[in-house]
């Protein structure tokens, strides 16, 4: 997999905010329930994209989470970011001495990998998601 459990998560909870109807918004308990993530980990996630000012936190009655901004203007760069992901994931095999200098066997081809996924983190947003899927597709 090419982005680790918290950037799928991070994700996964916004696809699921950006889908909400203006004005409505999830407690982390129906997030949890919606997304597959564990509470907990929903929740160090969620903070983050507090912080990152991407997402709103209201507590009590009525509170719950929801985007700060309309879900064209957010990212998946933005999301990532938020969340400590860095997408410039490294040599392929793990070597600590990869580089266009001293390259490993796939260098070039991992290169243009994560040129592509650094592209798609930039280019999309939450609006470009389209339609949920329907939620038996859905796993944690």
């Amino acid at each position: 997999m090419l982005l680790n459990l918290t950037a799928v998560y991070g994700l996964r909870a916004m696809a699921t905010l950006a889908r909400l109807a203006p004005g409505e918004s999830l407690t982390v308990q129906a997030l949890a329930e919606r997304t597959g993530v564990p509470r907990q980990y929903l929740s160090k996630v969620m903070r983050k994209l507090v912080v990152a000012r991407l997402v709103r936190s209201q507590r009590g009655h009525g509170g719950g989470f929801a985007l700060m901004q309309p879900p064209a203007k957010v990212r998946f760069a933005d999301v990532l970011r938020a969340i400590d992901v860095e997408l410039d994931g490294g040599c392929a095999f793990g070597y600590a001495a990869c580089d266009p200098h001293n390259p490993c066997e796939l260098h070039p081809l991992w290169t243009r990998l994560q040129q592509g996924l650094d592209e798609w983190a930039q280019d999309s947003t939450l609006a470009d998601l389209g339609p949920a899927p329907p939620r038996t597709r859905r796993r944690a």
